[in-house]
């Protein structure tokens, strides 16, 4: 499994990542710094890659777009330093892969991994809020 991350994390991480087995690449070295979520979201379809994440924004698109790919995983912690966002990537890796290799949205915490499963369906209480 391939990740991609998104602008706004440290490119440090992927050195991290690769000293662990993990392949990564950082938007930024993709000369994609700027590039729109859309548009990043494009790019690990076609890598096959799992889009890391601070941006609430690439859920909202996978949720309106009805997609089944790519994976994201939204991490909710912010000022992690290189290493120790790829110790936490590696253990999201080992407690959610069956499901990012499946299609899903995870939204990470200190305490807690949410899982959601594409494509992102309303639910019941979502359908009663409209």
């Amino acid at each position: 499994m391939k990740l991609l991350l998104d602008q706004g994390l440290p490119r440090s991480t992927v050195q991290h990542l690769a000293r662990m087995g993990i392949a990564a690449e950082h938007v930024g070295d993709l000369n994609m710094a700027r590039a729109a979520d859309v548009d990043i979201l494009d790019v690990a379809r076609e890598r096959q890659a799992v889009v890391v994440t601070l941006d609430a924004d690439f859920y909202a698109l996978l949720a309106t777009s009805n997609a089944t790919g790519p994976s994201v995983v939204r991490v909710r912690l912010e000022g992690l330093k290189g290493q120790q966002l790829a110790a936490l990537l590696a253990q999201v890796l080992a407690v959610a892969s069956a499901e990012l290799e499946a299609g899903a949205v995870l939204s990470v915490t200190a305490r807690r991994i949410r899982v959601r499963l594409l494509p992102i369906v309303p639910s019941v209480n979502d359908l009663a809020n409209d």
